[in-house]
């Protein structure tokens, strides 16, 4: 496996672990970042979480998966 692939997977799991813990642990700080808050201004502070949430996971799985078949 080429090191480039392995980035890519290790960095995708990380903005998911980011994306997950963000959604689940409601940090304000998170929220209120400028692309969460135009998630939050549509849908509201738990849709976003719920957004950001299944971002994580779908992140981690992708990252996973490039690893298991790279």
């Amino acid at each position: 496996m080429q090191d480039q692939p392995v980035l890519i997977a290790l960095l995708a799991i990380a903005a998911g672990i980011f994306s997950l813990l963000g959604g689940i642990n409601n940090w304000d700080w998170f929220m209120k970042s400028f692309r969460a808050g135009l998630f939050v201004k549509t849908i509201g502070r738990q849709g976003a979480r719920v957004v950001y949430g299944i971002l994580g996971i779908v992140l981690i799985t992708i990252g996973v998966l490039l690893l298991l078949i790279g």
